[in-house]
């Protein structure tokens, strides 16, 4: 970061020190939350009023809809998320964000058969890979909202191509209502993971996200340190901003131990995931977030034959300085499961995911990201039942 950001963050880490404290232990109304609400146990505690371990729906109910829909986020409720990811942001041409898992929208929409977008499909640099498509930022809002969903990963979940082209794409303005409508409808805070999508990216193009997303938290009511919206990202610098801007909890995702953050690549720092899950780096992202999203493989690695070697010290590490861990991502199909719990070869065929949730859970991890909440409430009962 330049001088006068490592300046504002001097002066801002106490501040979130104290706030990541009160967010995982004080008590407080939730905004939003009815009387019978907070008297049935779903009160204003912050992120400690979250179940333990707290299932995360992916992009909502993603195994069996699909993705960064309304009806995946609501299904995913339906299932028994605790909370929903509800957004991965990312703008459009005239400002406003919306939910997409990348802003290139072609193997996620229709916008491939409409023939007067077929202009704008291009390839653009993105945090340094060429990529290929079309993206949210050549769109206006009222143009994306022509297009409708598809399935993202049809080889694996053949069935969700059932629902190709019934959802349009939400808006994180609409995400926000829709959050206060299930609220009241369910009688229980509706909680929501939003996510900046390559931030360095977009601001270097005049569409900062996190100026826009607080702007929208602020209008709603949704900025404080109890707010039932945790937001995330894989740039610590986007956290770091999001931190002078708000008071939500934050989360830092990491990625492959291997790997660098964009911003970090802009910057010439040299530093990778692996320098961030050391103590040291746990104990200064502990300075301006209060968790992390580490990949499952950074809990436990996988050996050379993808079967699952030893857990790693990470789960200790970040709770010796008061991180949370929600790692990402739990999913049904054998492709997606270490090795020793599939079964049979086929793509889209489940394997033994109850035994990898029990894996995972056995670690001390405070939640986790799975693309199917059934399964994961299901296998949270099972831990919880020794």
């Amino acid at each position: 970061m330049d001088s006068d950001q490592a300046n504002e963050q001097t002066q801002t880490t106490g501040r979130r020190a104290l706030l990541g404290a009160a967010v995982l232990g004080a008590g407080g109304a939730v905004l939003g939350l009815s009387g019978t609400a907070r008297a049935a146990g779903h009160g204003g505690r912050g992120l400690k009023g979250l179940p333990v371990p707290t299932v995360i729906g992916h992009r909502g109910a993603s195994g069996y809809r699909p993705e960064h829909t309304f009806g995946s986020y609501e299904l995913a409720l339906d299932l028994g998320a605790d909370v929903v990811e509800a957004g991965d942001l990312v703008p459009t041409k005239d400002g406003h964000l919306v939910c997409r898992h990348e802003p290139e929208i072609g193997g996620t929409t229709d916008v491939a058969s409409h023939p007067e977008f077929a202009d704008r499909r291009t390839t653009k640099v993105l945090d340094g890979v060429p990529t290929t498509g079309w993206f949210t930022e050549d769109f206006t809002l009222a143009e994306l909202k022509t297009l409708r969903a598809v399935e993202r990963v049809p080889a694996n979940r053949p069935h969700n191509t059932l629902y190709d082209g019934r959802w349009e794409i939400p808006t994180f303005e609409e995400v926000l209502r829709w959050q206060d409508e299930q609220t009241r409808k369910r009688g229980k805070q509706v909680w929501i993971y939003p996510e900046t999508k390559h931030p360095t990216y977009f601001r270097k193009l005049g569409l900062g996200l996190e100026e826009r997303v607080a702007k929208l938290l602020r209008k709603y009511g949704k900025d404080g340190r109890n707010s039932p919206v945790i937001l995330q990202s894989f740039e610590p610098g986007s956290i770091q901003r999001l931190n002078r801007l708000v008071d939500n909890p934050l989360v830092v995702l990491l990625s492959s131990a291997d790997s660098r953050p964009y911003d970090f690549v802009e910057a010439n720092d040299p530093r990778t995931v692996a320098d961030l899950i050391t103590p040291k780096g746990l104990r200064e992202i502990a300075g301006y977030a209060q968790g992390i999203g580490p990949t499952l493989d950074l809990v436990i690695p996988k050996k050379a034959d993808g079967t699952l070697a030893e857990p790693t010290t990470l789960v200790s590490d970040a709770h010796k300085v008061g991180l949370i861990l929600h790692p990402y991502t739990m999913r049904n199909e054998n492709p997606f499961l270490p090795a020793e719990y599939r079964k049979g070869t086929a793509a889209d065929a489940y394997g033994d995911v109850f035994g990898a949730f029990k894996k995972y859970f056995a670690t001390g991890i405070d939640g986790v990201f799975t693309d199917n909440a059934d399964t994961g409430v299901l296998a949270r009962a099972d831990f919880l039942k020794g």
